[in-house]
Order: structure tokens, then C-alpha cells, then sequence
């Protein structure tokens, strides 16, 4: 690992260690999808405590990291979305809407994180970003919930309208597009190349140049079999869920369907 890679590293170890000696639940700020390989590719037996992650949302790509006291610490509680409010992510939901939508710009999520930054914000109490018709909601750490609401007026020549809400008042469920195929096998490259209209060469760059991950994990394997209801993030070009096999072809391929979300 890097210098910054460790050092996170560290962080997440002391956070496990405050958890398990204080018996309360510790959250880290919202990692990426490299930081939170590092969670993923560490040792278990360096956390004294279980660990959940959680972005606000189901499928979140920016998440943070909870650290569990052992009355919380259950596998099966993983993806139960009420099981993640008991635990009180400090997340708050910042809805933005333009002032006259008629006579505003076409804004991109490059335009609304580069606003948030400029107000002298850190990237990682920021979550993801998700654009929506009539709004856009950002996920953000409660400590600059107030501040980016209060300063926040304009995205580029845009004004705007913001309001803050409580993740569990929020029931966002994101879209997809429902894409079926026929493949050789369930290997990585395979669904890539039925996700993404690109060349096999590039989806293999993609894949050996670490933009890859399987549930939150850094694959750089070609052949790395996929499993039903796996998340497969591709960095700079969205993700999609493999829901499965269909059925199968006379000569022996596979018809399947992955979700590809918007």
C-alpha cells in the first residue's frame, strides 16, 4: 500500500478499536471506491469490531464505514436499509432545485460537486451526487449539512434553491435500465462487454488498469466469475447489477439480464 493507503488504513483500524473498547458505533467519512477496497482487501482480524458500509441509499457508491458494537453486529441486518438508520448515519440529503428551471443551465455532476468544493468543503464529507429530474439530492456528512445549505446559492449561472433532509426521510430508489444478452460464461468481461459498448480491448484496459469493482472490491481479472445480485462499478462509466441467467441456448450460451442504473 501507498502512504495515504495506510494511513486510512490505520484510521479504520482505530476506529474498530474505539467501537469495541467504548462499546459505540464510530463512522468513518465517505470513502470512494478505492478506499473502500483498502476496507475490503484488509485482514478481519485487524477490527475488533464488525463493520458495515452505507452511502444513504441502496447501491450508494460513495459509503461510510459504521464500526459496530457487538449488540449490533449482525449479518444479517447487512443491506436491511431500517437496520442502517438505528445505527444514525451522520448523513443529511441536500435537495437542490434552480430557481426558474426554464432558464437554467443543463448542469452536470462535475458543475454541482465543483460548487460544494469551491466553498471550501472536503471531498470526503461529500457523498454521491445523484441528478434527478426536478432535483438533484447530494448526500453529505452532517458536520457541513447547515454550512453547504446556508452558502450555497449558485451552480454556474444557475441560482438555486436548497433544503436539507434526514436520510430516512428520503425513499430513493435508483433507476435502471434493464439490458439483456446472451454470454459465453459469467466472467467479468464478459457482462462488461453487454454493459458497455466498447471494444474488448478497452473493457480489458479498464479491468488490468484497477476502474473495476465487484461489490465494492478492486477486480483486475478478466475471467473473475460473477455472482447473481453482485454490483459491478466501472469508474467514470456508471454500474449495473447482474440479476442473472435467463435461460440457455441450444448451443450452450447464456441468455442473462443485468440492470444497468441511470
Amino acid at each position: 500500500m501507498q502512504k495515504e493507503e495506510l494511513l486510512l488504513q490505520k484510521r479504520l483500524i482505530e476506529l474498530s478499536n474505539l467501537a469495541y473498547q467504548r462499546n459505540i458505533t464510530t463512522y468513518s467519512d465517505f470513502l470512494n471506491l478505492n478506499e473502500l477496497n483498502i476496507l475490503q482487501v484488509s485482514p478481519k482480524n485487524l477490527f475488533p469490531s464488525g463493520y458495515e458500509t452505507f452511502g444513504g441509499y441502496a447501491y450508494a457508491e460513495r459509503q461510510m464505514v459504521s464500526f459496530l458494537p457487538d449488540a449490533f453486529s449482525c449479518t444479517d441486518r447487512k443491506n436491511d436499509i431500517a437496520s442502517h438508520n438505528t445505527y444514525h448515519y451522520p448523513i443529511q440529503i441536500l435537495k437542490i432545485r434552480p430557481l426558474q428551471k426554464k432558464f437554467s443551465d443543463k448542469l452536470t455532476h462535475r458543475d454541482y460537486l465543483g460548487a460544494i468544493l469551491n466553498l471550501g468543503t472536503r471531498r470526503n464529507k461529500i457523498g454521491d451526487i445523484v441528478i434527478l429530474e426536478n432535483e438533484t439530492l447530494v448526500f453529505v456528512h452532517n458536520s457541513i449539512a447547515d454550512f453547504i445549505n446556508d452558502s450555497l446559492s449558485r451552480i454556474k449561472h444557475t441560482s438555486v434553491s436548497t433544503e436539507l433532509t434526514k436520510q430516512e426521510e428520503v425513499n430513493y430508489t435508483p433507476r435502471y435500465e434493464e439490458i439483456t444478452g446472451t454470454v459465453s460464461s459469467v466472467r467479468l468481461d464478459s457482462l462488461l462487454s453487454l454493459a458497455f459498448p466498447l471494444s474488448r480491448s478497452k473493457l480489458t484496459g479498464l479491468i488490468t488498469g484497477g476502474k473495476v469493482f465487484v461489490g465494492g472490491k478492486l477486480i483486475t481479472t478478466n475471467a473473475y466469475k460473477i455472482k447473481e445480485s453482485d454490483i459491478i462499478s466501472v469508474r467514470g462509466m456508471g454500474k449495473f447489477m447482474y440479476y442473472g441467467v435467463l435461460s440457455q441456448t441450444k448451443k450452450g450460451r447464456l441468455y442473462i439480464q443485468i440492470h444497468k442504473y441511470k
